[in-house]
């Protein structure tokens, strides 16, 4: 079963990208979505056995590399943290693939797409199951180079074009860390099998290395080599300008990978190393500062953005952050949860917005929208079902993730802890007005696209709608049904899976801790409400006096202007000058413009003594003689 659930995205893949001519359009999109469905059915049987039986199994496909100490399997991994994420990568997959048939029905090149939809999620099952952390590195490289083709599938568009090469080189970033992380893992452990090394960090706990001249810890030095590479691929603040470009590709893309499934890789990796990250409180410190940090700056820029998805987009990076100050906290199991619980409700979002731009021909300006909820009853629904989850209105999923979250960073007891927990809360307010900004601009208030007759408005199709429903109804009962399963203080179902050194507070929180988010949950719906629909001049007085605020929220913290003077322009005068001065100047001049030219004319000139007569060698061995002479009477 664990090999089919494998494969059969691959076999899709392979089918609809080599094939697809042959078999049609429509062929390629029922098989390909026919077999990622059957993927995510065996998931969930999978799942289901790991929280009925405890099923834990390794299953070895091949020997895949075997050479002196290294000896690495191609495997398949299920346990409890795995099972997780095969269900949210194959059910999201599988929903994002039959929307697409709806989404993508004027595109000209639709086997190609499926075909990458499909290999992504191979490629993110390789990652999931991995037993190793060469075959994780296979699949996190695999879902990289996915991603670049699915941000520049509409190659013809410049700025995809530029977002997929942004997103590409900035990963490779982060996964320079990374691999240097699994380097420093192969020289102090000879194996890079997960068990084997997991079993020997106790004996390192205090083995000291010299890195770059500085004397630090091994524990230290390979968490944070690690956890550079999650920054990467989650998008973290310094690595995270790669995400809001990401939405270059088309909806699809942007609700599977850039919500659901790769973007969580680094926080699957963090918990996964739980083993390694629970011996190393610095870097536990480090991942909490910059996931709360992430959260905060995300949620302040989301509040100003125009383009429906970058909002999406920013609010995913904040969300993210929310896991990963979960997993500093020591929280691993609570950090899954909220990936579990958001991957629904984000995924519902941001292929709502997908339905919303479908309505629009392409629009993407919320302020080009409003006073349609009436056009789109459905699609307005199903995301103000995403947005009150996302939020964490009481009840519904994310109320019991989020709040979780801001609840164990406050029962750390620690310093780096309590400035979590108020962030977090903080971050909450912004969440939910931002989110809320979104939904009136979107379809309250009046009609403002001067291009689209507000008649013209239709709802829709059922195949884009469908998988929207399947979404909703995992935003509201996820939480509520998983609580105690997933970070309940009884049960055991995480297992071997995910280490806690010393385990998580049991103590109740303080109630004014559980109370504030949902208060503030509440109070910002009427004050979004009076904010973007009743006194619309108000958010840009607000603007115009805080005008040097606004532009540095609109900007996004400057961070891609400052990445340009820093990197862009200084790699562009290292390359001029090496180009113009070294390369033209000196290079040129001396050699092929230089030396090189003077031999070849004088070759050329004394080629042409090589008539063939007698007379002219005759004369050319007396100016030789002559000069020799000359020569030796002078000296």
């Amino acid at each position: 079963m664990e090999f089919t659930l494998l494969f059969l995205p691959l076999l899709a893949s392979i089918i609809s990208g080599f094939f697809g001519k042959f078999i049609g359009d429509r062929n390629s999109e029922i098989i390909t979505s026919i077999f990622v469905s059957i993927s995510a059915l065996l998931s969930l049987i999978l799942f289901y056995q790991v929280i009925a039986n405890g099923y834990v199994n390794n299953v070895v496909i091949a020997t895949w590399i075997n050479s002196g100490t290294l000896d690495v399997n191609w495997s398949i991994k299920v346990d409890a943290l795995s099972s997780v994420m095969l269900v949210v990568v194959t059910l999201v997959s599988s929903l994002v693939h039959i929307y697409s048939i709806g989404y993508m029905s004027h595109d000209p090149h639709k086997p190609r797409f499926m075909a990458y939809l499909s290999l992504f999620t191979f490629a993110m099952l390789t990652l999931v199951t991995s037993d190793n952390f060469l075959q994780l590195f296979f699949g996190w490289e695999g879902v990289g180079l996915c991603s670049y083709f699915l941000i520049g599938f509409w190659y013809k568009k410049d700025s995809a074009n530029a977002a997929a090469i942004k997103a590409f080189v900035v990963n490779r970033v982060g996964d320079f860390g990374f691999a240097l992380g699994i380097f420093l893992i192969f020289y102090l452990f000879g194996t890079v099998n997960y068990s084997e090394v997991f079993d020997q960090i106790p004996q390192i706990v205090d083995k000291e290395l010299l890195f770059l001249g500085i004397h630090i810890n091994a524990i230290d030095l390979i968490c944070i080599l690690l956890f550079i590479g999650a920054m990467g691929k989650s998008a973290q603040i310094l690595l995270h300008t790669w995400l809001p470009d990401a939405m270059e590709g088309p909806t699809p893309v942007s609700a599977l990978i850039h919500a659901a499934t790769m973007v969580t890789a680094g926080v699957f990796l963090i918990v996964r190393c739980s083993p390694i990250f629970e011996y190393s409180p610095l870097t536990l410190n480090i991942i909490t500062v910059v996931g709360m940090t992430t959260a905060f700056f995300a949620a302040t820029v989301a509040l100003v953005q125009t383009d429906i998805k970058k909002i999406i987009a920013y609010s995913t990076c904040s969300q993210l952050g929310y896991m990963f100050f979960a997993a500093g906290v020591g929280a691993y199991n609570v950090a899954m949860f909220h990936l579990f619980t958001h991957a629904f409700f984000k995924a519902l979002l941001f292929l709502g917005s997908g339905s919303v731009i479908h309505s629009f021909k392409d629009e993407q300006d919320i302020n080009q929208m409003g006073a349609v909820y009436k056009k789109l009853p459905y699609t307005w629904i199903l995301m103000i079902i995403g947005t009150l989850a996302l939020t964490g209105f009481p009840f519904l999923s994310g109320f019991y993730s989020k709040d979780a979250i801001i609840e164990f960073a406050y029962l750390r007891g620690n310093t780096v802890g309590y400035y979590a927990a108020g962030v977090g809360i903080f971050t909450a307010l912004l969440t939910s007005i931002y989110s809320w900004r979104l939904i009136f601009k979107t379809f309250h208030g009046t009609y403002n696209n001067k291009k689209l007759k507000i008649d013209e408005m239709h709802e829709s199709p059922m195949v884009m709608l469908i998988p929207l429903i399947v979404l909703a109804i995992g935003a509201i009962f996820a939480g509520f049904l998983f609580k105690d399963l997933f970070i309940g203080h009884e049960n055991h179902f995480w297992g071997e899976s995910i280490k806690f050194l010393n385990p998580l507070s049991t103590d109740h929180p303080p109630l004014w801790i559980i109370l504030i988010t949902p208060i503030l949950v509440f109070l910002s719906i009427p004050i979004a409400y009076y904010l973007f629909v009743k006194n619309k001049e108000l958010p840009n007085q607000i603007a115009q006096s805080n005008r040097p605020l606004y532009n540095f929220l609109v900007n996004k913290w400057y961070f891609d202007e400052l990445y340009d003077i820093i990197f862009i322009q200084s790699s562009k005068k290292i390359g001029l000058f090496f180009w113009k001065i070294i390369d033209i100047k000196i290079i040129d001049k001396f050699g092929p413009d230089g030396l090189s030219l003077l031999i070849k004319n004088l070759s050329l000139r004394a080629s042409k003594f090589q008539s063939g007569f007698i007379y002219q060698y005759a004369f050319m061995i007396l100016i030789g003689l002559s000069a020799l002479l000359t020569f030796l009477i002078l000296h």
